[in-house]
């Protein structure tokens, strides 16, 4: 009999018969596996700040699924799912959408960093306006097939970006990776861990050094947690390690997730990526972004541009620790992420493709392809 591991529950999704958003507490991992349910606005946004729910994929589904929920409550409470006339339905669409952008703007300010969730709120958004002519009923019933639509677009793109990313590896290859881009961030296969997961089903027998990222540990408690429990061969190590594992030969490449591209090809991602690219790059190890195009922000022109968000000092001097491990008083600098200069990075990893430098050109023609995908299919379903 099989027994049930991590992978085996859904990172997000939506309860339809209680219309719930259901996720993994991740907060409480490895010791802990618990499921919470969550229907309101600051259920949802305390969820996304506290990192219950976190990696830039995952928190685009949850806030997809967390707008439906809260505009089928705007809804119900301004009881107009029987109007019929058309000038009551421009009368109810107004009422409604000035709530529904409350709503939407107060759980885009829980991360400012990660673009997919600005992105997934935005496209929800762009469908609600578009049927400003139709019910409310008929508007909340599209929502949900809208979110749930960009939870099975994430499973597929992050397959995608395995397949591409397993063209850069061999069978054999030592890699690292830093953070947590693995399927606890995303809705399956993950980002940064696709290539390795679908490896391991080929028998690429990869040997995959996590570092345990500090300060909040999501290498050692969520990525090390997972890859283990799937059987695949990792070692966790210190940030501070990464240098001497790169040296003594075991790194062939270095694969991490991303939570903003720049049009220049500048990325960010959890604090310490940087420093991880330029002691690749020192010991001649390439290193691999693994971004969904819904993480590359074309308006933003370079890393310079990304706002950094900043994290509570608790998290550094006494989250983890019994006692405090700082003294009371002492000034704590804890940014949540870093940029990668695109000089660093060897290519950029997406389900259209890799990119390479100069980024300008390929992430361009990687968000034009994106295009005429989108083009091609909605003529399909015309």
């Amino acid at each position: 009999m099989h027994k049930k591991t991590i992978l085996d529950y859904e990172t997000v999704e939506l309860d339809e018969a209680t219309d719930e958003l259901v996720i993994i507490d991740q907060t409480l991992l490895p010791g802990r596996t618990e499921i919470i349910r969550l229907h309101t606005a600051q259920e949802i946004w305390d969820a996304i700040y506290l990192l219950r729910v976190r990696g830039a994929p995952a928190i685009g589904v949850a806030a997809a699924f967390g707008i439906y929920i809260l505009a089928k409550q705007i809804a119900s409470k301004q009881d107009m799912h029987n109007a019929s006339k058309a000038a009551d339905c421009e009368q109810d669409f107004e009422k409604f959408y000035a709530e529904f952008v409350k709503q939407k703007d107060y759980l885009n300010s829980a991360r400012p960093t990660a673009v997919n969730l600005s992105w997934a709120l935005n496209r929800m958004d762009r469908l609600c306006r578009s049927m400003s002519d139709r019910p409310v009923s008929d508007i909340v019933d599209a929502l949900k097939k809208e979110a749930i639509a960009i939870k099975e677009e994430d499973i597929r793109v992050c397959k995608a970006i395995g397949e591409y990313g397993l063209t850069l590896v061999k069978p054999g290859d030592g890699i690292l990776t830093h953070c947590n881009a693995g399927q606890l961030a995303t809705c399956k296969y993950g980002t940064a861990t696709a290539p390795i997961y679908l490896g391991h089903e080929k028998g690429y027998n990869f040997r995959v050094f996590a570092d345990e990222t500090r300060p909040l540990l999501q290498g050692a408690r969520l990525t090390a947690y997972e890859l283990h429990s799937a059987g695949i061969d990792v070692t966790l190590i210190c940030d501070n390690m990464c240098a001497t594992v790169m040296k003594n030969g075991w790194v062939n490449a270095v694969f991490v997730g991303c939570d903003r591209v720049a049009a220049n090809g500048d990325t960010a991602n959890k604090i310490g990526t940087s420093g991880v690219a330029a002691i690749a790059k020192h010991y001649g190890v390439p290193v691999y972004i693994c971004a969904p195009t819904s993480t590359i922000d074309p308006d933003t022109k370079t890393g310079a541009e990304i706002k950094i968000e900043e994290r509570p000092a608790e998290e550094v001097t006494e989250m983890w620790y019994r006692e405090r491990m700082a003294p009371e008083g002492v000034k704590v600098f804890n940014p949540a992420f870093d940029v990668t200069d695109h000089t660093l990075i060897a290519g950029i990893v997406t389900e259209f493709g890799i990119a390479k430098a100069p980024y300008e050109e390929s992430l361009r023609m990687i968000l034009d392809k994106k295009e005429k995908r989108y083009r091609e299919c909605s003529g399909n379903r015309a």
